[in-house]
């Protein structure tokens, strides 16, 4: 392996870093400066603009100008040099590639939040004040501690075939195999494939939704619990009629925090399949779009039109959250 670096290949990028480390230690230096010049009266709104200035400033440099350039990028060709409109989003939209990795895409954001957010409110409701609740939580919460690349190392070995006549060392395999059946690659036949990577993220966040929900049921009033049981109230309809109504902002946070995370979802893809056999999503696509195929215009209009999807979630949760302190 050649760790050699390169400092010539390398200038323009050190010169970039270089220039923004001066820049931040400029705003900083003016603002002490003109703080310990400024009255008494105004020092105030200094100390404000001391604390808020940098983070603003690294704000700027690492969020705001990348987007406004990702943002140009899209309209432009592959290598960045001529201007094609909106070719990007309409390749996007129309070639067979494309839309089969935005229909993968919907297909995430439609089962992954709800599965989710079903999972753990069963087990929730179910472990709730049994003798073993905080093992049965930490056994379910286990998978949140590996990340999603550990995570689908440890799958892809679940799913993992080999020819009928030799010994499988896939689990999913053993056991049909153990059943009389016939081994499959099962993350080959799409849309099938598909579904069994959505088992790998409602296994690693399947334990989030437990501890958010469970944490909601107890936080419900033992007098309303009481009074539906004087009441006749079956399980059945405890459980629709007091226990859901009651965690409703709980549960809208698990499906808001999933549908994000969903779509940001690059790692179990990128682990399990590469990508191929139709199961790439729209940040996958991105990464191959920009930086394997060297088509930066389309890796950038992906990138744009997911943070569009992004947008109306975080909006959403922004104003849920404004509800809830009123």
């Amino acid at each position: 392996m050649n760790l050699d670096f390169d400092f010539a290949a390398e200038q323009p990028k050190l010169l970039q870093l270089l220039y923004g480390v001066v820049a931040f230690c400029a705003v900083v230096a003016l603002l002490l400066l003109l703080l310990d010049r400024a009255p008494m009266r105004q020092k105030a709104r200094l100390h404000i603009a001391i604390l808020l200035a940098p983070a603003l400033l690294l704000l700027a440099i690492g969020l705001i100008v990348p987007a406004v350039r990702t943002t140009l990028l899209s309209f432009m060709s592959g290598d960045g040099a001529s201007w094609v409109g909106l070719d990007n989003y309409i390749w996007m939209f129309t070639q067979p590639e494309a839309v089969t990795v935005l229909r993968n895409t919907l297909i995430w954001v439609a089962l992954v939040p709800v599965l989710v957010t079903t999972v753990g409110l069963l087990y929730a409701v179910l472990v709730d004040r049994s003798r073993f609740e905080s093992v049965a939580k930490s056994l379910v919460f286990l998978p949140m501690a590996i990340s999603f690349v550990g995570a689908g190392i440890i799958w892809k070995f679940v799913y993992a075939y080999r020819p009928e006549e030799s010994e499988q060392i896939g689990l999913l395999n053993q056991i049909v195999v153990a059943l009389g059946g016939t081994p499959q690659q099962w993350l080959l036949d799409p849309p099938v494939n598909t579904l069994f990577l959505i088992v790998v993220m409602v296994w690693i966040q399947a334990g989030f939704a437990t501890v958010v929900l469970s944490a909601a049921i107890k936080g419900i009033p033992a007098e309303i619990v009481e009074a539906a049981r004087l009441d006749g109230a079956t399980p059945v309809q405890m459980f629709f009629r007091v226990t859901l109504p009651s965690i409703r902002s709980a549960v809208l946070v698990v499906l808001v925090t999933q549908s994000i995370g969903t779509l940001k979802l690059f790692d179990i893809v990128r682990t399990m399949t590469g990508g191929q056999f139709d199961t790439s999503v729209i940040a996958n696509e991105m990464y191959n779009q920009a930086f394997r195929y060297g088509e930066t215009g389309k890796g950038a209009a992906l990138a744009v039109f997911l943070f569009v999807l992004v947008t109306p979630i975080v909006v959403y949760q922004i104003r849920q959250r404004r509800e809830a302190v009123r």
